[in-house]
C-alpha cells in the first residue's frame, strides 16, 4: 500500500483535476460562448432567454453546497450504519450514470460512445476493489460523477450565489471538523461497502488517504464556475487548487484530520481578487464606448438651395411668353 503521504498528494492533484474538467453542455445551452461584457461579477445568466432550464435557476441553488455537508453530518449520526448503507447504495447506482454523463457530453473532447468507457472502469474498480489500480479506477468514476453534479449547479446556479456557496461549504466544513463532528460519519460512510464486493463509490479512496465524495463535488463547481470565464481561467483555477491542496497536506503531521474543501475556496477568493483589477480596467475602457454609442449626430444642415425666380403676376407673365414668341 501507498504510504500516506504520497496517497494524500495524489488526492489533492486529482481534485485539482476535477476543476479543470468541466466543460459547458454547448448541446443544452452554449452558455460557455456567452460572456457578459464586465467579467465573471455581473455575468449573471449562463443560458439563453429560450432556454427551458432558465425558468429553475435561482439563488437557492447556492445553498446546496453547505446544506449537503450539514445534512450529511446529521442524517448519518441519527442512525451511522443504515444511513452509510443508504448512501453506499445511491453512490453504486448514481455514480456509473453521471460518469456516463460526464464522459458523453461535459468534459472536453466528449463524445457519447466515449461513455462506454465507464463499464471497464466500473469492472476494474470491483474486480481490484483492494489495489491501487482498482481505486483508481474508482476514483476516476467518482470524480466524472461530480463533473456531471458541479455543471448542472453551475447551470442551475447564478454566479454569485454559487461562489458564495462554495466558500460557505468551505466555512461549514471547518467548522464541523473543528467541533470534531464530522470525523466519526466520515468514518462510517468510509467502513460501509456493498454486498458481493462491489466497490465503493461514495467516496474517494487511493492507498491510505480518503476524501470525501463533498470535496470532489465542490472541486467540479469551482471547475464549472471559470468555465465560464475561458480554458485558461479554468486552468489557473486548477493549478491553484492543486497548489493550496498540497500546502495543506502538510498539516497532517500535527492533526489527523482536514476539511479538504478549504483549497477550493481559497482558490477562488484568490482568482476573485486577482481578477477585480483587470475587470475595472476593463469597465472603464468601455465606459467611453458605450456613452459615445449613445449619443445621436446632429443632422447635418440641408445644402443651400439656388435662390428662387421672383413670382411675376399673372398678365405679366403672359406678356413675358408673347415677347418670347
Amino acid at each position: 500500500m501507498l504510504p500516506f503521504w504520497i496517497s494524500i498528494a495524489l488526492l489533492s492533484l486529482a481534485q485539482g483535476a476535477v476543476v479543470a474538467l468541466p466543460q459547458p453542455p454547448r448541446a443544452l445551452s452554449g452558455f460557455a460562448r456567452a460572456r457578459a461584457p464586465a467579467g465573471p461579477a455581473t455575468a449573471r445568466e449562463m443560458l439563453p432567454s429560450t432556454d427551458p432550464l432558465r425558468r429553475l435557476r435561482g439563488g437557492r441553488w447556492g445553498l446546496l453546497p453547505p446544506a449537503s455537508v450539514i445534512a450529511f453530518v446529521f442524517i448519518v449520526r441519527a442512525a451511522e450504519r443504515a444511513s452509510a448503507q443508504a448512501l453506499t447504495y445511491l453512490a453504486l447506482c448514481a455514480v456509473p450514470v453521471l460518469a456516463a454523463l460526464a464522459l458523453g457530453y461535459l468534459v472536453p473532447r466528449a463524445r457519447p460512445r466515449l461513455a462506454l468507457l465507464v463499464l471497464p472502469l466500473f469492472a476494474l474498480a470491483w474486480a481490484d476493489r483492494g489495489g491501487l489500480a482498482g481505486q483508481a479506477a474508482a476514483l476516476a468514476l467518482t470524480a466524472l460523477s461530480c463533473v456531471a453534479l458541479g455543471v448542472a449547479l453551475a447551470l442551475l446556479t447564478p454566479r454569485r450565489w454559487l461562489a458564495a456557496g462554495i466558500v460557505a461549504m468551505a466555512v461549514a466544513d471547518t467548522a464541523l471538523v473543528v467541533s470534531d463532528l464530522l470525523q466519526r460519519p466520515n468514518s462510517t460512510l468510509n467502513a460501509a461497502h456493498p454486498a458481493a464486493g462491489l466497490p465503493r463509490l461514495q467516496s474517494a479512496v487511493l492507498g491510505s488517504a480518503a476524501m470525501g465524495y463533498g470535496d470532489l463535488f465542490v472541486a467540479a463547481a469551482l471547475g464549472a464556475l471559470l468555465a465560464v470565464a475561458g480554458p485558461r481561467m479554468k486552468l489557473y483555477g486548477a493549478a491553484l487548487t492543486a497548489l493550496l491542496a498540497l500546502c495543506l497536506d502538510l498539516l497532517f503531521f500535527v492533526v489527523d484530520e482536514l476539511p479538504a474543501t478549504v483549497p477550493v475556496a481559497l482558490a477562488l477568493i484568490l482568482l476573485s481578487l486577482a481578477c477585480r483589477p483587470t475587470l475595472s480596467v476593463q469597465a472603464r475602457t468601455r465606459a467611453p464606448r458605450a456613452r459615445g454609442a449613445r449619443r445621436r449626430r446632429r443632422p447635418a444642415p440641408p445644402a443651400a438651395l439656388p435662390p428662387a425666380e421672383p413670382s411675376l403676376p399673372a398678365n405679366a407673365r403672359a406678356r413675358r411668353s408673347q415677347a418670347a414668341r
